[in-house]
């Protein structure tokens, strides 16, 4: 894989100067949460660029429409639509039966779809709603499709993670908060801890039959669906606690560091990374640190065991 012609990607770099005059022409994409924000420009991208681009998210009507925006945008006519509520395991497995219908072999996945900060709600099947959708959805929606995964290696599998994984790592004793108070921001911080331990394990399950995952923390973004639980005084609060260093980044430069770790050659070969920046980040303990990740974002031994218990949450065993 290349990233095109963009020498020196950074934090200011775009998804579009990723790509660069990249051909993936014959690639089939899938990206989550695709109705709007960075999975919709993630998926024009791609489509701009000859990939065939599914659209998996859960209103139908706004994926349709961003669907029809993109082939109009890019005259790219393999853009397609995928029904995926990740707040349902059935749902799920639905909607990934309907996909291997359609595709036998994929090239990338792009989980990108998310939730930020909610009142303490449970999924479907009984799941703290965040941990459930950021991490379980997205575990079983990959799980399902590693088959085309492995038919199409080298492929790469790439799940959004964020800065607020900083908040907490997983809590195994307590993952839904049943024994102790709920904390929106803590259980944020879990959900997106396990996004980047799940990209360990998985890398460590696949790597040998060509299918590589990367997690990606896609940098400050505003206008975004992500934020549609917060109020007011969230926004404020979190403000205060973002350093004055970090920079907010568009759209457009939010989804540049998961389309560079889904086709930079300087990956191959390689994966379980955090990446940031269009860059592999490095671990970084500090409290008050403005980049990189926590130690326990990628520890083997507790996505190993996050790996066994998710299992347990999605009722099947997976690789």
């Amino acid at each position: 894989m290349d990233a095109g012609s963009h020498e020196s990607p950074g934090a200011s770099t775009t998804a579009e100067e990723v790509l660069g005059d990249a051909d993936l022409t014959g690639r089939t994409v899938v990206v989550t949460g695709a109705s709007g924000g960075i999975g919709r420009e993630t998926a024009r991208a791609f489509a701009n660029h000859g990939a065939t681009v599914v659209l998996a998210a859960r209103d139908e009507g706004k994926t349709a429409r961003a669907a029809t925006e993109i082939r109009a945008a890019t005259g790219n006519g393999s853009v397609e639509t995928l029904t995926l509520d990740l707040a349902s395991q059935a749902g799920i497995r639905r909607a990934a039966a309907e996909l291997l219908k359609r595709h036998e072999s994929l090239s990338i996945l792009v989980n990108n779809a998310g939730l930020m900060a909610t009142p303490h709600l449970r999924t479907e099947d009984g799941i703290e709603l965040q941990f459930g959708v950021c991490h379980v959805g997205h575990f079983l929606f990959t799980c399902l499709l590693a088959p085309a995964l492995v038919k199409g290696a080298p492929s790469r599998v790439i799940s959004y993670t964020s800065g607020g994984h900083r908040f907490s790592p997983v809590h195994f004793e307590d993952i839904n908060f049943d024994h102790r108070a709920y904390d929106k921001w803590m259980a944020y911080g879990q959900a997106k801890t396990a996004t980047a331990l799940f990209s360990v394990e998985l890398e460590r399950r696949l790597s040998h039959k060509g299918v590589r995952a990367f997690s990606v923390h896609p940098g400050l973004v505003f206008g975004t669906d992500l934020a549609r639980h917060l109020t007011r005084d969230d926004l404020k609060a979190l403000s205060g606690i973002t350093p004055k260093a970090v920079r907010p980044k568009t759209v457009e430069q939010g989804a540049a560091t998961g389309v560079w770790a889904a086709v930079s050659s300087q990956l191959d070969g390689r994966g379980g990374l955090y990446l940031e920046d269009c860059g592999i980040a490095e671990i970084n303990d500090v409290p008050e640190a403005e980049t990189g990740y926590r130690a326990w974002a990628v520890d083997p031994m507790a996505a190993a065991a996050l790996w066994e218990k998710t299992e347990e949450l999605v009722g099947q065993r997976f690789l």
